[in-house]
């Protein structure tokens, strides 16, 4: 048993300690074990733990304080009813909404830990539950089985313990990962009386949420092993094409990376809940000051007139002097006005969000029928906050792009194809065009589309450029085959796959090379019988090929699998490959080339080449990679063609292309012999082996024969560049933060018109110092605003003054349009403290921004240095794991650094995105829809419902203040009880809703016709302190109304009959009508899109309120409970007099002519952009506009090239070193600390 000291257990989170098959350690150490839990209550906790959170809310405490209030005598002037019915409505729809949510947790956590899988138990493998088990356990996976744990790969059934793993959960990659056991561990294979008797010791980091990052040290049988992350296989991840494999178990449950990166659920809060907030202390201050002011007329009223009217109103005992009587008179207003903050806003602000959410969750047209998908909202607490947007942060793999690529053109010795010209050499429209039929060729893949039938006449007929330039390309790459016939896998270059996927092999443990990690394909090669004889090499081959067989490619990069397959539909079709061979079908007849270099490719080099030996015996070298490059190696007699070329190329580059030029070289036999001793002594080489290597390839990577370019469509998702073209108008910038290099995020940049060839400049930050990049950063600045740079400018004014946090940088105009570049090394530079307002300020002025080769972190620094300068509404969009970090947040510098909105695309880059992210739907181009459609509408729904919910409680409120001037400021109440009661919660509740669930400004149409229409969001417009004011004034003044209109109405009036009608059960019952009219006319005022709903509920609601007042006021209600229902037979003896209805229609004109001034007058004398952009609109809907012509204008640019390859270095080298080969090597001892 593994010994440890006491003292290392309280050390136990600095570093992991574990052994093998040894639970007791385990239980010793106190690991958890692999369980999760996500839920938040059981059935013992739930009421005590929701009604704790729940009186958190400084609403909910408030009314549970006034609760208490009222129950004390002698201050309470209004029955407990009055608040405790309202205040239990609120608490039990919020627990049943909650209870909902997290009963739905606990079933996601149960699916996930009753899940089986197969443990080592007493030297058998039992089946058991994955909450079972725990650290130290040895567990099987088996093919496309979902790892259970973080576990050190053991054993597997591939050649040298390899495993094949899908990561999309966890990084959003749809390639295949490789993972490979030490030797060591490969030994035991899957003998369970080997792996019962294993009992190595792990040391290792302790959990933590690094992707990509792991360290640590077995010891068994007295040597140590170096492990890394190349051997640790993480939650998430799925088994893929491998029969078997044996893990240890290293983290559990909580503590596995996946879980560590989930983190903890966040609340967040829109712009709005702090606005609300920030006005409900207001409310809060004058309440305090209304009742000070009451309490103050009380005191003075009591030992003016109180005091010496004893004998007619004694005061009570406890009541010993005026400023006691004021006192309570203080809290008795405190408790009758209380309704300016009403519990019933943050109910309603409940159902209209969630209204809003089932609006996007029931889009039709946000609804993606291939995946059968509907958009999402996950949650309800930010539809108004979609409307507000400023600043859009997109991942671009599997957001903007496909990656899926598409070869969609090329030029081969001077002549382009794929321009899809009829014969007289006009443009043929794409509706017209014809797919290429490649019947012919029986191997050609069914799903590969060309439309120039003149390149396949071109092949056909022999042309030799097009025939060595398809040669090229079948020869020049990094691909693996396979084939599949009838659902099995016959090997032609590699072991048995069930799936043909882009996978990528990471660093290996044996032999002398050292390959980084990078996506490439591992498939093993297949051993060939006598076939041809070469002049110098006898090669080995034997093609077996079913008729009824699929060839499949395993490609390092979608770009490479793009390539081959073209080459393969045009008549060359790679085989098969060994680590000295390569076989291609040429034309029907099969050739096998030798193999001789690989010079990889890199991302200095940003080129690739091989060198083989044809079966005529001649030594050619076949180069692809950027044109930029590959034009400085060619040959001084390819000066014209490389000119036609590169018109071909700028052609390329502005339709947003990814491009590469591909060129030749026959080689002297004798220079390549010397060259060939050069190359294996500088691959031997120790020290500074990759310089010595590109010096060698540069030596015989010239006076290259130009071939001609391909143009490679990386498909963008559908509508993408009309989206951002969109998003743009409606004044929102699109920032990208991807994890690829800086050539294929621009030219993606370029495609969906983020970046355009009109502007001004697109500025490259490519520094790896604090000094370059701060020269660069204001070196931009200088460009876009010279100004800005003077100690005059006014940021530089405000920065000066060195404003306490947080402070808002001020937004700066440009003198043109720009765009920048930023790479991750400089993007770590800029975002030291010195330099962030710097990058901030620089950025912030462009058009459009990339960030390339970044890190999940980087994403949420980025994110957050936006969010804590910018007075903006920020939203991330994503799709894989390595995106959670902007869409959900991580802890940084103390707090959730994190995008206001996140929003995940459910793609094929995995569900960790989705199951992390606010909103969620499968395209980017929904976006625009939920932002403009949905977004705005919330946004204007929201401000709408809460200037009018404000209003109508001032007008409601604010009465009683005037009243206490009449009636001694005794607390005594204007409205029935039962009028008070129901007032929020049913008479004005279902109008204020119909308002805020089905009001449009504009139809969906013209909101995305007009994205201008959005910016009035951004600037928050509709609801703010000022709109509040308004509001607060507007309801004084209708307050005022209300109360001396009524009041001068019945003073000294009589019926008709003669009888007095100056009561004040009379006066209530006027004053309460008059305000129902009011507000009922208000809401109609604000209402702009009419339905049978909203007539319904408005004008609905006032005849309920009629019917109710009948109803309370009756003869049965008031002689059955005398003492709750007093107003006996006011509704019937009162309304039938027409001087009160006289009153009531006075009150309500009167009222309503502000608002109704306000809404025809400030469009005239105070304009505002959002305005001008509805008379467009209408002036639209009465002259319709014929479709515009749409034309293509080509401006001048300078050149840029269009070239973007995914390949990554490193597997090259794996070819050509038979590592890959079916062969199991034979076993042999592991020296210690091998790599």
């Amino acid at each position: 048993m593994m010994c440890v000291p006491r003292e290392e257990v309280v050390r136990a989170e600095d570093e992991r300690l574990l052994q093998a098959n040894n639970r007791k350690l385990t239980t010793y150490f106190g690991y958890p074990d692999n369980a999760i839990k996500t839920s938040k209550y059981n059935a013992l906790n739930f009421l005590p733990m929701n009604l704790f959170e729940q009186f958190q809310r400084l609403a909910n405490a408030y009314f549970l304080i006034l609760v208490f209030l009222q129950l004390i005598p002698q201050i309470s002037s209004l029955a407990s009813y009055t608040t405790v019915i309202p205040l239990m409505v609120v608490l039990s729809i919020t627990a049943v909404k909650d209870a909902i949510d997290d009963l739905k947790r606990h079933q996601n956590d149960n699916q996930v830990n009753n899940r089986s899988v197969l443990l080592l138990v007493n030297g058998r493998m039992e089946e058991d539950k994955w909450m079972n088990v725990q650290v130290g356990d040895i567990i099987k996976l088996k093919n496309n089985q979902r790892v259970t744990a973080d576990i050190l790969l053991l054993s597997s059934s591939e050649p040298y313990s390899l495993a094949y793993v899908e990561t999309a959960e966890l990084d959003g990659e749809t390639n295949l990962k490789v993972k490979q056991a030490i030797s060591v561990t490969s030994d035991l294979e899957d003998n369970l009386e080997l792996l019962s008797a294993f009992d190595g010791e792990v040391k290792c980091d302790p959990p933590n949420n690094k992707l990509d990052k792991f360290a640590g040290i077995l010891t068994y049988k007295g040597q140590k092993y170096l492990l890394d992350h190349d051997k640790l296989l993480l939650r998430g991840c799925i088994i893929r094409n491998t029969d078997w494999c044996c893990g240890l178990v290293i983290y559990t449950g909580p503590d596995t990376k996946l879980m560590k990166n989930s983190g903890k659920s966040t609340f967040k809060r829109t712009h709005m809940d702090h606005l609300v907030n920030v006005l409900v202390l207001w409310i809060f201050l004058l309440l305090g000051i209304m009742c000070f002011v009451i309490a103050v007329g009380h005191g003075i009223w009591q030992s003016k007139i109180g005091y010496y009217f004893q004998i007619f109103l004694p005061w009570e005992n406890y009541v010993s002097s005026s400023v006691v009587s004021a006192t309570l008179i203080y809290w008795s207003y405190f408790i009758i006005l209380n309704t300016m903050v009403p519990i019933s806003l943050y109910i309603s602000v409940e159902i209209i969000r969630l209204g809003n959410s089932f609006y996007i969750n029931w889009d039709r047209k946000m609804f993606y029928a291939p995946k059968n998908t509907p958009a999402q909202a996950r949650t309800t607490t930010l539809n108004e906050e979609l409307g507000q947007v400023k600043y859009v942060f997109s991942d671009k793999t599997g957001t903007l792009t496909q990656n899926i690529m598409v070869f969609d053109k090329c030029s081969i010795y001077g002549k382009l194809y794929g321009g899809s010209c009829d014969k007289g050499g006009s443009k043929v429209p794409d509706s017209k065009k014809e797919k290429v039929d490649f019947s012919y060729n029986k191997l050609a893949n069914p799903n590969f589309s060309f439309y120039d039938n003149t390149l396949v006449e071109a092949v056909k007929s022999g042309d030799n450029w097009v025939h060595l330039f398809f040669l090229s390309l079948s020869l020049c790459h990094t691909v693996m085959s396979e084939e599949k016939v009838e659902g099995k896998n016959v090997i032609v270059a590699g072991r048995s796959k069930n799936v043909g996927m882009p996978i990528a092999v990471l660093p290996h443990a044996d032999g002398v090379h050292e390959h980084p990690g990078g996506d490439a394909t591992v498939t093993v090669s297949h051993h060939y019988t006598p076939k041809e004889q070469l002049k110098k090499h006898t090669i080995l081959a034997d093609i077996v090929v079913s008729a009824a067989g699929e060839l499949v490619y395993q490609a390092q990069s979608p770009d490479e699998g793009a390539l081959v397959t073209a080459a393969r539909n045009f008549g060359f079709v790679f085989r098969s490959r060994t680590s000295e061979t390569i076989t291609v079908i040429e034309m029907g007849v099969t050739r096998v080339y030798q193999l001789l270099a690989i010079l990889d490719f890199n991302n200095v080099r940003k080129r690739m080449s091989v060198i083989v030996r044809t079966p005529e015996d001649r030594l050619m070298l076949f180069c692809k990679g950027a044109d930029t490059i590959i034009c400085e190696l060619l040959h001084s007699s390819c000066t014209d063609l490389n000119n036609v070329t590169m018109e071909h190329l700028d052609d390329f580059a502005t339709k947003g292309l990814r491009t590469l030029m591909v060129a030749y070289r026959e080689l002297d036999a004798a220079f390549f012999q010397t060259w060939s001793h050069k190359h294996s002594s500088a691959c031997l080489s120790l020290e500074g082996r990759e310089n010595k290597l590109s010096i060698i390839y540069e030596e015989i990577e010239k006076d290259l024969m130009l071939l001609g370019a391909t143009a490679i469509e990386d498909k963008l998702q559908d509508a993408v560049p009309e989206t951002i073209i969109t998003l743009n108008k409606a004044k929102i910038k699109i920032w990208v933060l991807t994890g690829d290099k800086q050539e294929t995020a621009v030219n993606i940049a370029y495609s969906c018109s983020i970046f355009d060839d009109e502007m001004d400049r697109v500025f490259m930050v490519q520094g790896k110092n604090y000094e370059t990049v701060y020269q660069e950063l204001r070196t931009a600045r200088a460009k876009m605003k010279p100004e800005s740079l003077l100690e005059s400018d006014p940021t530089n004014i405000h920065l000066s003054t060195k404003p306490k946090m947080p402070f808002a940088v001020p937004d700066e105009e440009p003198n043109g349009n720009y765009g920048l570049v930023i790479s991750g090394y400089s993007l770590a530079c800029a975002l030291e403290e010195n330099l962030e307002l710097e990058l901030l300020r620089t950025a912030c002025m462009c058009k459009g921004v990339i960030c390339c080769r970044m890190m999940p972190l980087q994403k949420a620094q980025v994110v957050e240095l936006v969010k804590r300068y910018k007075k903006a509404v920020t939203l991330a969009i994503g799709d894989g794991a390595n995106d959670v970090s902007m869409i959900k947040g991580i802890i940084f510098w103390g707090f959730i650094a994190a995008a206001h909105i996140g929003v995940g695309i459910s793609g094929l880059e995995g569900m960790q995105a989705m199951l992390n992210s606010d909103f969620s739907f499968s395209q980017f181009h929904y976006l625009q829809r939920l932002l403009l459609v949905h977004g705005r509408w919330s946004y204007n729904r929201m401000c709408k419902f809460l200037s009018y919910f404000f209003y109508k409680n001032f007008a409601f409120t604010l009465v009683h203040f005037w009243y206490a001037f009449y009636n001694g400021f005794s607390a005594q109440t204007v409205y029935d009880s039962w009028f008070i009661t129901c007032y929020n919660l049913i008479y004005t509740s279902l109008p204020v809703l119909g308002l805020s669930l089905f009001d449009q400004d504009v139809s969906e149409m013209w909101s995305l016709c007009f994205p201008e229409l959005y910016e009035a969001g951004q600037h928050n417009l509709f609801f703010n302190k000022k709109k509040f004011m308004n509001c607060l004034l507007h309801g004084i003044y209708s307050s005022f109304v209300l109360f001396f209109v009524p009041m001068g109405t019945i003073h000294n009036s009589e019926r008709s009959d003669g009888k007095d009608i100056s009561d004040f059960q009379t006066f209530s019952l006027i004053v309460q009508t008059s305000l129902m009219c009011v507000v009922t006319m208000q809401i109609a005022l604000k209402t702009t899109y009419w339905t049978l709903m909203s007539h319904l509920f408005i004008w609905g609601s006032l005849g309920f309120y009629f019917c109710m007042l009948f109803l309370l006021y009756s003869d049965g209600l008031c002689l059955m409970l005398p003492n709750i229902f007093q107003f006996l037979g006011v509704a019937r003896n009162s309304l039938n007099q027409p001087q009160l209805w006289l009153s009531i229609i006075l009150s309500t004109v009167l009222c309503i002519i502000p608002a109704v001034g306000y809404i025809f007058l400030k469009p005239l004398f105070y304009p505002a952009s959002v305005n001008k952009v509805f008379d467009r609109i209408h002036h639209c809907m009465k002259y319709p506009l014929p479709p515009p012509v749409q034309t293509r204008l080509k401006h001048a640019s300078l050149r840029r090239s269009a070239y973007a390859f995914s390949h990554q270095q490193g597997f090259g080298a794996l070819i050509t070193s038979g590592k890959t080969m079916k062969i199991r090597p034979k076993k042999k001892n592991s020296s210690p600390f091998k790599n």
